[in-house]
């Protein structure tokens, strides 16, 4: 592409980015992002006529790295995603975490200008499906033009994200790994045609909602000759791996989350 997609915001920007509105806030990521000692950057990149705000957390690393795109909850691009991304630099990856709730409209230009966690999920389920696939295309151009990265790009993703990762799978074949964190597959069987990528799902025991569409996925995968591979983890619940790092989050969720990040590093050595 002729056009550069790169451009960075003021120190200023990052700080009213870094303190977020209150309701957003959970301290207990915040403190993890505190005491990292890896570099993160703030970033916009250009998507049409919009502009993604997205975070990136580098591993500290003596080679180049694969890159993971971190696609959020439905929640936005909170500080638990942002803790989620240099959790996931901490294990060697360059970890994008594009805000996709970014110039929303005129009163939300990212996920910190909404004044609750409803709201930015109302906001959330109006985004168009197009729209989505577009920003996360710009972000892939990102990512690959990124000097530390090796050319590898993934995607991970939480909750509504996880869904959106599947779904990403099936419209961008140069994606290598597709990480489903407890999210649904696509709901047209011949969409499951198109994925190029090796998709891993990863599931909490008590979360029936999602846990009920595996099967259809399954098989649509296995139909098409395509690579799916899902583990789930015994009483954890939805979103296990937030409700994880969280101290009043439950053992069954951080054994399912110590478990799923041996699985990450597993899938990458492979």
């Amino acid at each position: 592409m002729n056009q550069q997609p790169i451009s960075f915001r003021s120190t200023l920007f990052a700080l009213l980015i870094i303190s977020s509105n209150t309701l957003f806030a959970q301290d207990f990521a915040l403190k993890q992002l505190d005491s990292s000692p890896r570099h993160h950057e703030w970033v916009t990149i250009s998507s049409g006529d919009r502009e993604i705000t997205a975070f990136i957390a580098f591993p500290e690393v003596s080679q180049k790295s694969d890159v993971l795109i971190v696609i959020h909850e439905n929640r936005g691009l909170t500080d638990w995603v942002r803790s989620m991304a240099d959790q996931l630099a901490e294990l060697g990856f360059i970890a994008i975490a594009p805000d996709l709730l970014s110039d929303f409209d005129q009163n939300h230009s990212t996920t910190a200008d909404f004044a609750s966690d409803d709201e930015a999920r109302n906001a959330i389920y109006k985004l168009d499906p197009d729209q989505v696939t577009g920003d996360l295309d710009r972000v892939v151009e990102y990512a690959n033009a990124v000097p530390a990265g090796n050319g590898n790009i993934s995607v991970i993703g939480f909750c509504w994200g996880g869904a959106q990762s599947f779904r990403y799978a099936t419209n961008n074949p140069s994606i290598q790994k597709a990480l489903v964190f407890y999210g649904t597959g696509p709901s047209d069987a011949s969409d499951y045609a198109r994925v190029e990528a090796s998709v891993y799902g990863f599931y909490g025991e008590n979360d029936q909602r999602v846990n009920a569409t595996i099967e259809t996925s399954e098989e649509a995968m296995k139909k098409y000759g395509k690579s799916f591979d899902y583990e789930i983890y015994p009483e954890a619940g939805h979103a296990y791996m937030r409700s994880a790092d969280d101290p009043e989050g439950g053992e069954a969720n951080k054994s399912a989350k110590e478990a799923s990040t041996k699985r990450i590093r597993e899938i990458f050595n492979k």
